[in-house]
Formats: C-alpha cells, structure tokens, sequence
C-alpha cells in the first residue's frame, strides 16, 4: 500500500490520512458503551501525537501507569475520578485534565464515562 502521492517511495510509511479527515460526527455516534467493559477508538494517529475516544462503564477503571508523553483528558459525558501524582480530581462532561509525562496516574468511572484522549509525542 503506497501513500496515496504516487511517489512509489514510501513503501506504505507514510502516516495516512484519519477516516475522520474532513467530515463532522459526534464523539456519542462512534463510540457505543459495552456492560462491564473500556472500549476505545482512535481518532487520529501520527508521529505529533494522537486522539483517542474512550467509553467506561460505571465502575471500570485504568490501574496506575505511567505515559512516556503529555496527555489532555476531556470530559465528554458522565463522571470519573482521576488521581495524578498522587493527587485525585473529579471530572464531568466541559472539564480538562493534563496528566503530565512520566507522573503516575490511575482512574476510575463512578458513572458511565465517555472521554477523548489527546497524547502529544515529543
């Protein structure tokens, strides 16, 4: 698979472009909630960084980790608590969250929570 250019160089390397790319949706039409589960899809992907939507049912969490990167939590729907560093902070559809590279950080629906997740490589 070439990149669409017709340089015949790429070998298939270059990023391609998201699915999403010049078309207005809902964050709710793409992404449904599954009982008892995380279900996620990404949005866009490359070497800059990438967007990612997540749905938790109420009570599903994420265990501590760390990211080699910066992230930015948006709240879209529901409620979750977030601990980062140690630090816990509740968030609700409208809030935004940065959870700075390389801090522990965990979370936890208390509701059914839907979220987009930016990373940004370095």
């Amino acid at each position: 698979m070439g990149c669409g250019c017709d340089c015949a160089s790429c070998g298939g390397q270059a990023p391609r472009e998201s699915e999403f790319a010049g078309k207005v949706f809902s964050p709710s039409e793409l992404l449904d909630y599954q009982d008892g589960g995380i279900v996620s899809r990404s949005v866009l992907d490359g070497e800059g960084g990438s967007v990612t939507l997540f749905t938790f049912d109420a009570g599903q969490s994420l265990s501590e980790h760390k990211a080699p990167f910066d992230a930015l939590v948006v709240a879209l729907e529901g409620e979750a608590e977030f601990t980062v560093g140690g630090v816990r902070h509740r968030l609700s559809p409208g809030l935004m969250l940065v959870m700075p590279a390389n801090v522990p950080h965990s979370m936890k629906a208390e509701k059914r929570f839907r979220m987009m997740l930016v990373m940004i490589r370095n």
